[in-house]
């Protein structure tokens, strides 16, 4: 099950939400430009690496917890980039909409550091460095845009099928799908590297939790005008 589109209002054109997935695909596409070694190297100073921090070391620095921000900003290939460039796309901009820019990068930042977090408590030993951006985003359009509704395509076979289901089913899926796969790692020895299927769910919950007291009231919205958004929808999404 795969989003296509999402039909909740928006008011305002996503900027913040277009600057993020440009500085994301610039620093991506200075990470592949560089040589083999380099690459190696650029990964290994700004990509999570948990098993860097799971002894005490009297002397480290603040420079050397950077890896909990940067991760955010750092894909492990081009489907890792689009497949997480698209859900910002699909979800960040109604969640921006409604938090304001400023806000809702604190959100992304937050929901973050959080994720990289989550990740190093259920892998503390792991080698392998982590990136990506989390799911604070997904969780934040949950919490504020349950019954909204999102199309979905569903291949089955050969044949793309189209659904239209609430954003609560499509995120409680792509959620259970997560904490399921994170689950499983607990259980099996880790050969290589792997999805930090543990930063989503914690950057997801994150998102859930901090979305809510993040929105702006309602006298520092102008109102949704009649032609924006879907016909039959209200400002939450719902029929």
């Amino acid at each position: 099950m795969f989003p296509v589109q999402n039909m909740a209002l928006s008011r305002y054109p996503p900027l913040a939400t277009w600057e993020l997935i440009a500085v994301n695909c610039a620093i991506f596409l200075v990470q592949i430009r560089l040589p083999p070694m380099e690459a190696a190297a650029f990964m290994a100073r700004f990509a999570l690496i948990p098993a860097r921090y799971c002894c005490g070391n009297a002397d480290r620095g603040p420079a050397d917890f950077l890896p909990f921000f940067t991760m955010m900003f750092l894909h492990g290939g081009w489907l890792h980039l689009i497949l997480s460039m698209w859900a910002l796309w699909m979800f960040g901009g109604p969640v921006e909409d409604r938090l304001g820019p400023a806000r809702y990068l604190l959100l992304y930042v937050a929901c973050g550091v959080i994720a990289a977090l989550t990740h190093y408590q259920f892998n503390p030993t792991s080698h392998v460095p982590a990136s990506g951006a989390s799911g604070g985003v997904i969780g934040c359009y949950a919490r504020l845009l349950p019954l909204s509704p999102v199309i979905v395509v569903v291949p089955i076979l050969f044949f793309p099928f189209f659904f239209v289901v609430p954003a609560i089913v499509f995120v409680g899926i792509w959620f259970l799908m997560q904490l399921t796969q994170g689950m499983g790692e607990l259980l099996t020895p880790k050969t290589g590297a792997g999805i930090a299927w543990w930063a989503h769910v914690g950057g997801f919950l994150a998102g859930v939790f901090l979305g809510n007291p993040l929105v702006l009231r309602k006298r520092q919205h102008r109102p949704y005008y009649a032609d924006e958004g879907f016909l039959g929808l209200d400002p939450r999404g719902r029929a």
